[in-house]
């Protein structure tokens, strides 16, 4: 699976991988369509590693630091599927944690 350039979600955000080193570490932007944030929404930057496999269906993990429109941060783990077309396909999880403004209120920080 070649996680370089644009992936999109069902709910339409976008995700664009520049480059995976040889090492499998990456770095692009994502472009999330949905947010609770009360800023207007910005591409935030990502940061990622792939595990390199020789059968084409990779794992994945990666960051992004909403810094730019809200005080959270979401971590993303995944693997790609090639599908019967021979599409790639990423399926993915994720972790939201957003800011919280005292240690009583951590219940609530993570979705």
């Amino acid at each position: 699976c070649n996680l370089t350039g644009w992936w999109k979600n069902d709910l339409g955000s976008k995700m664009q991988v520049f480059n995976v080193d040889n090492d499998g570490t990456f770095s692009g932007e994502y472009h999330t369509a949905v947010s609770s944030a009360k800023k207007p929404i910005q591409p935030s930057p990502l940061i990622g590693s792939q595990h390199l496999d020789e059968d084409g269906q990779c794992t994945f993990g990666f960051t992004v630091n909403w810094k730019k429109f809200s005080d959270s941060t979401a971590v993303f783990v995944g693997e790609c599927f090639k599908g019967d077309d021979g599409k790639e396909v990423l399926h993915t999880s994720w972790l939201l944690r957003e800011k919280v403004d005292s240690e009583p209120d951590d219940w609530k920080a993570t979705r």
